[in-house]
């Protein structure tokens, strides 16, 4: 049955591709993957899409990325079609056009116009931007101006102006910046179960939670006897495809591997570097998958924003999930849990820490003061560089990364931050739908008006 229903849906694909003279190509190409999207130069209507290997232009050699552009526009591009393809736009993690010799737009220039050259398809424009002005241009009405914001393995902030980026704020990295992304949220919650330990802080399921997720002995963990609610957390995300790293992405946070994050500000999200302005892969949030429409674009909704609240805050859940005043933790056993953690953070790249930022989006649910009281500093952090963009009431901010998606633990604290300044996200999964705007403007076609289906 389900074989039949995908033959006839390629078969309606092919029927209107037929009746399309001129075809582009978007690509949205991440830290853990490359995604094509082949689309009608009139319309945009999406008719074919294909994925590949990881896309940071930063990160990713040159002659491996030109692979990995050609098998994802391969798949999205059927060979009998690839003539007709008169534009094409990709969006690069670690690409921009703050300079003629920037390496990373160089670079991702290089590749996509060699995977065209070996497939055969000779372009009018092809044009290459950051991932993140792709991830702006997806937002509805494909916007020219206004105020991008990613919040996921890191967090950087942007004012765009005619579709380029003018001016960013953040994106430094775990080592300096990055405040209130997923680094930054999993490194709080070792530090709280840290404090907790030796004394400083007071009792926070974190512990437990953080302990479990980096192997301390069942023996040494407070609540031993008992967990203080519910079974595992999936480290993978928040309710995403691939979790908070979601397809690996807007990636990395939930990707015990951490090297795949777009990051955000085009610098490097491989394990270990010093960059994790990661992701939009970073934190990832919910994707559409097939060829529909995506319904986790545009704005982020009074009932969405109101679910996530409360599922951030934990309000009305039942007494019986609520943590104990203080476990029976031995000065003895406090000790062996510092032992044995300290070691398990220290063995892997401090990056990975963001893999952890799930587990307080799970204890503020139970409300955990500890971990709602990090998520609240979070929100705080994620102000500050939109604060300093200057931004004009009313005008466009686009947001992309798990951590502000339609579930995300951060979308409601910041929704009500913003409405001092007169903003309401627009939340987007991915630069896809902004590539495929950028190329048919690329192609001398009209701004389009409306998301493309």
């Amino acid at each position: 049955m389900n074989n039949d229903l995908n033959q006839d849906s390629d078969r309606a694909r092919k029927r209107v591709r037929d009746q399309v003279r001129d075809l582009v190509v978007g690509l949205d190409a991440g830290g853990t993957r490359t995604r094509a999207v082949l689309a009608s130069a009139v319309d945009g209507r999406v008719l074919g899409q294909g994925v590949a290997g990881p896309g940071n232009a930063l990160t990713v050699p040159v002659p491996l990325l030109t692979d990995h552009l050609a098998e994802a526009v391969a798949r999205a591009v059927p060979e009998a079609d690839r003539a007709r393809v008169v534009a094409v736009a990709g969006g690069f993690a670690g690409a921009a056009e703050t300079a003629p010799d920037e390496p990373g737009r160089l670079n991702a220039l290089a590749a996509l116009t060699a995977a065209l050259r070996r497939l055969g398809i000779a372009a009018d424009s092809v044009g290459v931007s950051s991932d993140i002005e792709a991830a702006f241009a997806s937002a509805p009405g494909a916007p020219a101006d206004g105020l991008a914001l990613v919040a996921g393995t890191g967090a950087v902030a942007m004012r765009i102006r005619d579709r380029r980026c003018a001016v960013t704020v953040g994106g430094d990295g775990w080592l300096l910046g990055d405040d209130g992304g997923g680094f930054w949220i999993g490194r709080s919650a070792v530090r709280a179960a840290l404090r907790m330990a030796d004394g400083r802080g007071g009792p926070t399921t974190l512990a437990d939670a953080v302990g479990r997720a980096l192997g301390v002995p069942s023996g040494a963990l407070p609540y031993a006897e008992e967990r203080p609610y519910g079974g595992p957390v999936n480290l993978g995300g928040l309710g995403s495809e691939g979790g908070l790293g979601g397809v690996g992405g807007r990636d990395g946070v939930g990707s015990p591997s951490g090297s795949g994050g777009r990051d955000g500000g085009g610098s490097p999200s491989d394990a270990g570097g010093p960059n994790g302005v990661g992701s939009r892969d970073g934190v990832e949030s919910p994707r559409s998958g097939g060829d529909g429409p995506n319904p986790a674009v545009g704005p982020v909704s009074a009932d969405a924003s109101a679910s996530a609240s409360v599922s951030a805050s934990g309000a009305s859940r039942p007494a019986r999930e609520r943590l104990p005043a203080e476990p029976e933790w031995s000065p003895d056993l406090r000790a062996a849990y510092r032992m044995h953690l300290l070691p398990a953070v220290m063995a892997e790249p401090p990056i990975h820490l963001a893999r952890l930022a799930p587990l307080v989006a799970e204890a503020a649910r139970h409300e955990d003061a500890v971990a709602r009281a990090i998520l609240d500093e979070a929100a705080d952090h994620l102000l500050e560089p939109v604060r300093a963009l200057a931004p004009r009431e009313g005008e466009r901010i686009v947001a992309t990364g798990g951590l502000l998606g339609p579930e995300g633990p951060l979308t409601a604290l910041l929704s009500e931050r913003l409405k001092a300044f007169g903003l309401t996200l627009d939340w987007v999964a991915d630069g896809c739908r902004g590539a495929v705007a950028l190329a048919r403007l690329g192609h001398g076609g009209p701004p389009p008006t409306s998301r493309t289906t």
